[in-house]
């Protein structure tokens, strides 16, 4: 059997593994998506399950005020003493003078945290403050029961490398706090930007993984080893023992920010977050991905790739551990990780095409929402049964409390659907469907009233990379009392929106624009801004006025399929009335 990269698409960067009996969690970073980690689940290693956000109550996160790309940053999930073991970063401040040319202030705001459960897919306890002097905190289990916190060091100095190293200290969990002095183990090679530590021990020697270049083109795996964790640890003969730097034809870009797992078997797998970058615009609008490539130990006790290479590939093999299968939702979990799966959990899926009917008062798990841990303030699925209802809120793109739930895009092309029912009394009222990566980028077909056209749908889109930020189309009158379909369309760069209101329309009604899609990625930006996420798709409802205007929608439909070279035949289509029955248009 063979694994196809990446195994987690879309947005799903910064992937640390753990492996408990027979089954395999990877856990990523989520930034200012809340609820905060993501934890997938698998028992091959090839077909991977969204399994639980353990990160939901507002005593554990809450990214209120976050910058975009800040919040919730890669997490390390590991299993000892019969508890899991979760450690993150919430970011406040990112500062803007990493980058060469940008201007601001170099001080940054990191609060790295731990959590425990005795189950995966349980709740977890309350955080424990551990520092704020870097980011990408790690916990390493020593074979004598000492526990050891990782971490990068950031230099806010000016003249000083920002990135100043991978400093170690001890962690006490009897006394829930590190103890003695932080020591700096690694300050990372001429390549710069060292960060992303994890430590393992194999053989008497301590081996340290590192990301170096910076998550672009740059990126890299570094490894080091040393007889003794405090080091001196020298460097791999190869230095970096994966990244596709100097390789642009490769089709995983940006590798690095790795994680090592071993099977029942002894073979040692790698996994690690990678880009696939549109080919006309070399921009990555999926996001930063999880990939894993099975590596090799040699006689000299170093790691490398299969081929030694050590190029990201999209294929490699899985491993040979007889009897592997994906677990069903009714089979059970190893002892350490619980018995069973989440309550109320709808299930992540791992098919391409997806209909949420919002029929049950919990909420299907592949949506997200920003930085509130109290979604009761922005939404409900209980007000009205068998309706999501977005409460009106902030503009799209605040900080604070906007309503707006969107599920990843994890394809280049797709498809989505909605319906809204939504009467705007003024044009502070807004609701749509919205293709979203953040505060800067975005395009937003969204349904409004003015005093000119009355109802009316139009776009407004925020462009990064243009001289004119915001752009809106005209507005297109549409009659009041009926339910909106809502539709768009993504192939790669080129976006297309259309709309059929119910009772009113025979037909799709495609906006005679073509969108760039490609501005919802990491590298469609100014210099210096944090870009980390991916492009999302969802709904969204705001209410300028402060009267949390409500905004109800009964369906939500997400398609992967493959490439078009024109928008769809309407013929060849079909809608759905608001109470769910297909009609063929």
């Amino acid at each position: 059997m063979t694994i196809r990269n990446p195994i987690l698409t879309g947005f799903n960067p910064d992937p640390s593994i753990v492996r408990v009996g027979d089954d395999y969690y990877i856990a990523t970073s989520t930034f200012e998506w809340f609820p905060g980690v993501q934890i997938h689940h698998s028992r091959d290693l090839v077909r991977w399950r969204l399994l639980t956000r353990p990160l939901r109550r507002a005593s554990q996160l809450n990214m209120l005020g976050d910058p975009d790309s800040c919040g919730l940053w890669a997490p390390c999930l590991s299993c000892a003493d019969g508890l899991f073991w979760l450690i993150y970063t919430d970011v406040k401040r990112f500062g803007r003078t990493s980058v060469a040319g940008a201007s601001g202030a170099s001080m940054r705001d990191f609060h790295n945290y731990l959590v425990t459960s005795p189950r995966i897919d349980g709740d977890w306890s309350d955080p424990v403050h551990l520092n704020s002097s870097g980011f990408d905190p790690s916990l390493f289990h020593d074979d004598d029961g000492r526990k050891y916190l990782l971490n990068m060091l950031w230099d806010h100095r000016p003249g000083n490398h920002r990135f100043a190293g991978i400093v170690l200290q001890e962690y006490s969990v009897k006394e829930g706090k590190l103890i003695g002095e932080k020591e700096n183990i690694f300050r990372g090679t001429s390549l710069g930007f060292a960060e992303a530590p994890h430590l393992y021990k194999r053989n008497g020697w301590y081996y340290l993984l590192t990301a170096e270049g910076g998550t672009g083109w740059g990126h890299a795996v570094t490894m080091a080893r040393s007889r003794k964790l405090a080091g001196p640890y020298e460097l791999h003969p190869d230095t970096h023992i994966l990244s596709a730097r100097h390789r642009p034809d490769s089709e995983l870009q940006r590798a690095g920010h790795a994680d090592l797992v071993e099977t029942q078997d002894g073979e040692t797998y790698m996994v690690y977050l990678c880009g696939r970058p549109l080919r006309n615009r070399g921009r990555c609008t999926l996001g930063r991905e999880t990939a894993i490539q099975k590596m090799v130990w040699g006689h000299d006790d170093w790691l490398r790739t299969l081929d030694g290479q050590g190029i990201p590939t999209l294929e490699t093999p899985a491993p040979t551990w007889p009897g592997l299968a994906l677990p069903r939702p009714s089979d059970t979990l190893s002892p350490a990780g619980g018995e069973g799966w989440s309550e109320g959990v709808t299930g992540g899926t791992t098919n391409a095409s997806c209909h949420y009917a919002f029929d049950s008062p919990q909420l299907p798990i592949d949506f997200q929402w920003l930085r509130t841990p109290w979604p009761e303030e922005i939404f409900s699925l209980t007000a009205r049964p068998g309706f999501l209802r977005l409460f009106g809120r902030e503009t799209i793109g605040s900080l604070f409390r906007q309503s707006l739930l969107a599920r990843r895009q994890q394809s280049h092309c797709f498809g989505a659907v909605t319906v809204a029912e939504f009467e705007p009394e003024h044009f502070q009222h807004l609701a749509g469907l919205v293709c979203y990566y953040n505060n800067t980028k975005f395009h937003y077909l969204y349904i409004s009233r003015d005093e000119i056209v009355g109802k009316h749908l139009r776009v407004m889109s925020c462009l990064p990379d243009s001289t004119q930020t915001e752009a809106f189309t005209p507005p297109i009158a549409i009659p009041a009392g009926r339910p909106v379909h809502l539709r768009v369309e993504v192939d790669y760069e080129r976006l297309h929106f259309a709309y059929y209101v119910e009772g009113v329309d025979n037909d799709w009604r495609w906006l005679a624009q073509q969108f760039d899609a490609s501005i919802l990625s990491d590298e469609a930006s100014l210099p210096g801004f944090p870009n980390f996420t991916g492009a999302f798709v969802g709904m969204a409802c705001q209410d300028l006025a402060g009267t949390l205007w409500p905004a109800d929608f009964d369906f939500f439909e997400y398609q992967e399929r493959t490439f078009r070279t024109n928008i769809p035949s309407t013929s060849s289509d079909y809608v759905r009335t608001a109470s769910g029955q297909s009609n063929p248009s």
